[in-house]
């Protein structure tokens, strides 16, 4: 294996490395453009063929780089089974499948979006240390507040779970359609305890009503809890910070 070709893949400190990566970046960011603009309704059949030769391009390009990748790995199942290996895979996987088995190509299974995670490598890339800083920051504000964010959590998933029994309970004789079952009822308590109030449903009842009012309550609270908790564990995951310097 050559040593001058491992360096271009894996490493960014030479010339050639730091252009491998830049290359691939531009190419992730084409790709997630070529999605997004497919995604618009009544295209030109000549810009629809011009996308599909630019996502047959792309995909043949990140397959070369997925293999140089596996090359040059010391240890080669240890890198596919990695997270950027996978998701380096899964974002080409379903181009090939629907070569396989054309049945797929019409279920819209689309994972290009994916490929937005290997952006990531920027950091590496560019070698931006006080974004490394920072996510080191989150992770340890994280870690001192995972018991908390565990129980609320759990916390949470009780509220949803009454919010739904309860305005079942209250309207589904008014509204069988809308609150035929505890199921179709979780949309509701999700859009109400989160306050975003869409209004697509909502209830009619005085019963539904006021228990509706006190859910809102309950809600306010529950949206500012986890933002308290992790402003608080940041706090404290800075000044150990600063301490250990």
């Amino acid at each position: 294996m050559s040593t001058t070709l491992k360096s271009i893949v894996e490493e960014n400190t030479t010339i050639a490395g730091r252009r491998f990566d830049l290359f691939f970046m531009a190419l992730i960011i084409l790709s997630l453009v070529s999605y997004a603009v497919e995604t618009i309704p009544d295209l030109p059949e000549p810009v629809i063929e011009l996308l599909n030769y630019a996502e047959i391009a792309i995909v043949t390009l990140f397959t070369v780089e997925y293999g140089l990748r596996i090359y040059v790995a010391s240890r080669k199942w240890r890198f596919a089974t990695s997270f950027y290996g996978l998701i380096d895979l899964i974002a080409i996987l379903p181009f090939y499948l629907a070569l396989v088995l054309p049945a797929l190509a019409g279920t819209g299974l689309d994972l290009r979006m994916l490929r937005m995670i290997r952006l990531l490598r920027l950091f590496r890339a560019f070698k931006v240390v006080r974004y490394s800083k920072a996510i080191r920051l989150f992770a340890a504000a994280f870690q001192i507040a995972k018991a908390e964010l565990v129980l609320f959590f759990i916390t949470a998933c009780m509220l949803l779970y009454i919010a739904a029994a309860g305005i079942h309970f209250f309207e589904s004789e008014a509204q069988p359609q809308a609150f035929s079952s505890w199921f179709s009822s979780l949309w509701w308590a999700v859009v109400t305890l989160t306050t975003v109030g869409y209004g697509d449903v909502y209830p009619i009842t005085l019963g539904g009503r006021i228990f509706t009012f006190f859910l809102l309550l309950i809600g306010i609270g529950t949206i500012a809890v986890p933002s308290g908790i992790i402003a608080s564990a940041l706090g404290r995951a800075r000044a150990q910070q600063e301490e250990s310097k």
